[in-house]
C-alpha cells in the first residue's frame, strides 16, 4: 500500500492529540509524520519533535490535518495547499466558503471530489446530527428541523474540561473559560451572539446543515446548550419530513445506515448517554419516536463524542476518502 506524507497543526490541543491517536489506530498509511505548533516548544511525542510552523513546513507533506483555530488556518492553509498539501481543515475558517468542500464522509462523499486544496471539517454539533438524518432525508425529505444540543465542555477545549473539573470541587472558582460557573448548572451560550439572536454555533448547525445535505430547502432553527459533561454532544432533534416516517421504518433505515448505532428500548431505559459514547466512533441514535403535534414529525436523540467523530476522526476518514478515490 502506498504511504503518505502527514502533517498535524496544532498537535498540543484536544483535536491535535486525538489525530495523532486515532492515525495509530486506524493503522493510517503514514510515510512521515510530521507535527507542528505556532509556538517554539521543546517538546516531542513518541520520539518526533514538534515544530515551529514556517512557511517550508508543509514541502512534500501529502495530508495536513488542522486544528489550530480559524486565524491560524486562515494563513497557513493556503501556504499548505500551494505546497501541494491537501488540507483537512477541523477550524471555522473554510467551512461556509463556496469554494470549499464540508465534508462528512457518511453523508457527501461525492464532494470531496471538488477540492482545490483545503477541505473543511464541519462542526461538532453539526456533523453527528447530519450522520443520522441522512438516510432519513433520503427516505422521507426532511422539510424542517429543531434541535437542541447539550454540549460537554470539551467542546470549548483542555482548559473547559479543567474549569469543570476545578469547580466541582469548588463552587467558589470564578468562571474563566464560561461566562458563568459551569459545574451544576447549564449555560444556554455557545460562541457570540448575532444580530439575528441567535448564538454563532446555533447559525453554525443552521448554515453547515444545508451545505451538506446539499438542500437549501431544509429549514434549521437550533438552540445550543453548554451542560456540564466532559465528552460527547447530546441533541434533542425534532424533524418534520414530506413522506410519512414511521417509528418503525426510522429504526430500519438508521440501523443500515454508515456510522450510525440504534440504542432504543425506552421500557429497559436504553438510550444513547454521553459516558457511553465517549471514546466512540459511532453516532448513537435512540428516543425514536412520531411526533404526535404534527402529521409528519419525528423525534430522535442523538449523541457523539465531539472530539473523535465530531473532530479528528471524520478528517481522518476524509483522508481515507481521499486515498480511496485516488484523489492524492
Amino acid at each position: 500500500m502506498k504511504k503518505y506524507n502527514v502533517a498535524i497543526l496544532g498537535i498540543r490541543g484536544a483535536v491535535g492529540q486525538e489525530f495523532y491517536k486515532i492515525l495509530k489506530q486506524r493503522h493510517f498509511p503514514v510515510n512521515q509524520l510530521k507535527l507542528f505548533s505556532t509556538s517554539d516548544v521543546d517538546e516531542t511525542i513518541d520520539g518526533i519533535p514538534i515544530e515551529k510552523v514556517n512557511e517550508h513546513s508543509f514541502d512534500g507533506m501529502d495530508i495536513g490535518l488542522f486544528s489550530p483555530g480559524a486565524e491560524i488556518s486562515k494563513i497557513w492553509a493556503p501556504i499548505a495547499a500551494k505546497a501541494g498539501c491537501v488540507v483537512i481543515d477541523n477550524t471555522s475558517q473554510f467551512r461556509m466558503d463556496k469554494n470549499v468542500p464540508l465534508v462528512v464522509p457518511e453523508v457527501n462523499p461525492n464532494d470531496i471530489k471538488k477540492h482545490k486544496g483545503i477541505i473543511a471539517n464541519p462542526n461538532c454539533s453539526t456533523i453527528q446530527m447530519v450522520v443520522a438524518l441522512k438516510p432519513l432525508h433520503d427516505y422521507a425529505k426532511i422539510k424542517r428541523v429543531v434541535v437542541s444540543t447539550y454540549q460537554s465542555v470539551s467542546g470549548a477545549g483542555a482548559e473547559a474540561i479543567e474549569e469543570l473539573r476545578e469547580q466541582v470541587k469548588n463552587q467558589d472558582m470564578p468562571a474563566r473559560k464560561f461566562q458563568y460557573q459551569i459545574a451544576f448548572n447549564l449555560i444556554p451560550q455557545i460562541d457570540a451572539a448575532q444580530p439575528n439572536h441567535y448564538t454563532k454555533e446555533e447559525m453554525k448547525m443552521v448554515n453547515e446543515t444545508t451545505k451538506i445535505m446539499g438542500d437549501k430547502s431544509i429549514k434549521v432553527t437550533a438552540t445550543c446548550v453548554r451542560v456540564p459533561v466532559f465528552f460527547a454532544h447530546s441533541e434533542s432533534v425534532n424533524i418534520e419530513t414530506k413522506k410519512k416516517l414511521t417509528r418503525a421504518k426510522a429504526i430500519s433505515l438508521l440501523k443500515k445506515a454508515p456510522g450510525v448505532k440504534v440504542i432504543d428500548d425506552l421500557a429497559k431505559s436504553q438510550y444513547p448517554l454521553p459516558l457511553d459514547a465517549a471514546g466512540k466512533d459511532e453516532t448513537f441514535v435512540g428516543r425514536i419516536r412520531e411526533d404526535e403535534s404534527i402529521k409528519n414529525g419525528l423525534n430522535l436523540w442523538i449523541v457523539s463524542d465531539n472530539i473523535r467523530k465530531g473532530a479528528a476522526l471524520n478528517a481522518i476518514q476524509i483522508a481515507e476518502e481521499l486515498i480511496k478515490r485516488k484523489l492524492i
